[in-house]
């Protein structure tokens, strides 16, 4: 079905006014960060909430649109360069929902960068591992829809292995609620792992719950 303007006003109702990304906002979106790739898309949408996000995902399925996400748009292969599918970027979803220093958590929302998410450990004392080099501008759903490694992958694993619990919106639209933080937790299938690694492919996540560990001591300390 070709995307008309009846298609914009009602995704652009779905998602709020404020989520329409439009002029020269564009061009970042489109554009791979070498400059490799140039994309087109007839409409750019970050929704700020994930029900906004889970409305607009239903109303694509509903109606046959295709999409593309888009995090912090850091990736090296073109994956999130849309080729005339709508541009969903996750963008405006950038709370930090919770830090439990007791607890070893932290959960963020997709938009949250890594640098901030790991800033936001370091002040409740904690540590969130992971680091790679384009954690200024990498967005947390991406790392983990990426299943990104980083510096420290051998002592902490990839994001799969700091990974507790995911919110994420399916392609149907519906919420899937998984926002766990048991470090035990042995109830029927490990549903999250799907998500972590399959770059947008079957949901959008939304929010994560993250393993936070000791601050290491400074060499010689103790």
């Amino acid at each position: 079905m070709p995307f008309d303007a009846a298609h914009t006003d009602a995704l652009t109702r779905l998602a709020g006014p404020r989520a329409v990304i439009e002029g020269d906002d564009r061009t970042p979106h489109l554009t791979e960060w070498r400059g490799r790739w140039q994309g087109e898309t007839p409409l750019i949408l970050a929704p700020g909430t994930t029900e906004e996000l889970a409305a607009v995902i239903g109303y694509c399925a509903e109606n046959g649109i295709a999409v593309v996400p888009q995090g912090g748009n850091t990736g090296l292969v073109g994956g999130q360069v849309p080729h005339g599918e709508l541009l969903i970027s996750t963008r405006r979803m950038r709370r930090i929902r919770a830090v439990s220093p007791e607890d070893f958590t932290l959960t963020a929302e997709a938009g949250v960068t890594l640098a901030e998410a790991r800033g936001a450990a370091e002040e409740a004392g904690r540590l969130l591992p992971l680091s790679i080099g384009s954690e200024g501008t990498c967005n947390i759903g991406g790392v983990l829809s990426t299943n990104a490694g980083g510096v420290n992958v051998i002592r902490y694993g990839n994001a799969r292995d700091l990974v507790l619990g995911l919110e994420a919106v399916l392609p149907d639209g519906r919420i899937w609620h998984g926002l766990n933080s048991l470090r035990k937790n042995n109830t029927g299938y490990d549903l999250k792992h799907l998500f972590v690694g399959a770059e947008g492919t079957l949901g959008i996540v939304t929010a994560a719950v993250l393993k936070l560990f000791p601050r290491p001591a400074p060499a010689g300390a103790g």
